[in-house]
């Protein structure tokens, strides 16, 4: 048997089964899930070159080892700028985004629905919200600052994101509390 009929006989009967496993691979570990094909292809192309020298003994650590330094070379490529480019940006007319303006409305009415949720909460829940999310500050940074305990602080945290999620999704954004009964059944009850 010719080289050539060895390594493809090799290729069909070891590689091609792994197809799957590679392409998984490939999106797991590539930024842009519609390049993966190529992708799995050019690894293909680099496995069989490699193995025209010497089938290797071990297919899928071969192949996947082939696949991780080709998205590494890839990544490199991907970051080195090109001298002519850099060169041309003066002479290059400024892209248009044609959906930055539609980003931005939908940004904006988010927004506007975030402000609005937040509204709807009462002042000491809104007060947590803010401070957990919007300040950054941890459990016993709130807790300090509004002089209340730890678990309330998260206990109302929880409820509030809750009831600002709710809004968000076209809910009232109530805040919902559980009580227990004399009875010792949960109840539902709404502010």
């Amino acid at each position: 048997m010719d080289k050539d009929a060895a390594v493809r006989e090799w290729f069909c009967r070891e590689v091609l089964p792994l197809e799957p496993s590679l392409l998984r691979f490939i999106r797991r570990n590539w930024p842009v899930a519609d390049d993966a094909t190529d992708l799995m292809h050019d690894v293909y192309e680099l496995a069989i070159t490699g193995a025209r020298s010497a089938i290797p003994h071990h297919t899928p650590g071969y192949l996947f080892t082939v696949a991780r330094n080709h998205l590494i070379n890839r990544a490199k490529r991907a970051r080195i700028v090109s001298f002519d480019l850099v060169a041309d940006l003066e002479t290059m007319v400024a892209d248009v985004d044609m959906f930055e303006a539609e980003r931005q409305l939908h940004a904006r009415d988010a927004l506007r629905r975030v402000q609005a949720g937040l509204e709807r909460l009462s002042p000491r829940v809104r007060e947590i919200v803010l401070l957990r999310k919007l300040e950054g500050l941890d459990v016993a940074e709130t807790s300090a600052r509004l002089g209340i305990g730890k678990d309330a602080v998260n206990h109302q945290l929880a409820m509030g994101m809750k009831a600002l999620a709710d809004y968000m999704l076209g809910g009232t954004g109530k805040i919902v509390r559980r009580r227990y009964s004399a009875g010792g059944r949960k109840g539902a009850k709404r502010d």
